[in-house]
């Protein structure tokens, strides 16, 4: 009874994870892929969350949260998975996990709502959500660099956006998903992460990355989202 209550409790935070959406896998996987003047635009981005609130607990990212302008359905709900090659995971608070993304996407506008994560160890699974609300327009086709978001839980104060849902209770509250709060900031580092990129992806070489960096991240707008949520 209690193993099968484990099962449905992971099988809940899946959903949470992936919603009404459609599982998108990012671009690169196969070592032997290769970009030509027909591939879909790409986007780069890298990424650090961290929990400094219950440091115990830290995060690890699951998908990011991408929609279509107006979207009605889960084909217009992108959620971009975490594959090995994403991963640079850490439980050091003072460290955090980095993520490497690659969004491949058809010409159009869009809206990177958030990115989705796990904190897990048995018998606790907390689901933590960092907004973006970061819209990008996509055209030609290319290699765009969309900057480095810092994400961190801290301690919420007052009525501001949660770093997860109230539910379930006891999971929520011990690894600080509804007592915390998410401090984002997004930043251009272009320069080391052009590097890094390149060195992890083969694809990469000898194509032009050109910068197409994310808005300064609006407070107000996520909060005014879960507020509506």
């Amino acid at each position: 009874m209690f193993g099968r209550f484990i099962s449905v409790s992971l099988f809940a935070i899946l959903v949470m994870l992936t919603g009404c959406a459609t599982r998108t896998k990012m671009a690169f996987e196969s070592d032997d892929g290769k970009l030509t003047e027909k591939s879909k635009p790409v986007f780069l981005m890298t990424a650090t969350i961290k929990n400094t609130y219950k440091t115990s607990w830290q995060p690890k990212l699951k998908v990011v949260n991408v929609e279509k302008a107006n979207a009605k359905d889960a084909t217009d709900r992108l959620n971009f998975t975490m594959d090995e090659k994403a991963k640079a995971e850490s439980d050091d608070p003072a460290i955090g996990s980095n993520y490497f993304l690659r969004l491949e996407l058809d010409p159009g506008n869009y809206e990177i709502v958030g990115m989705s994560s796990l904190a897990s160890t048995f018998p606790i699974n907390a689901f933590f959500f960092a907004p973006l609300h970061a819209g990008i327009t996509v055209g030609e086709p290319g290699v765009y660099y969309l900057g480095h978001v810092n994400a961190t839980v801290r301690e919420r104060q007052g009525d501001e956006f949660k770093a997860g849902p109230s539910i379930p209770l006891i999971d929520q509250a011990i690894a600080g998903a509804s007592g915390g709060t998410f401090e984002i900031e997004v930043i251009d580092d272009f320069v080391k992460d052009e590097a890094l990129f390149r060195s992890k992806f083969n694809a990469l070489a000898g194509v032009k990355i050109t910068k197409a960096l994310l808005p300064t991240f609006d407070r107000a707008k996520a909060q005014a989202w879960w507020q509506a949520h």
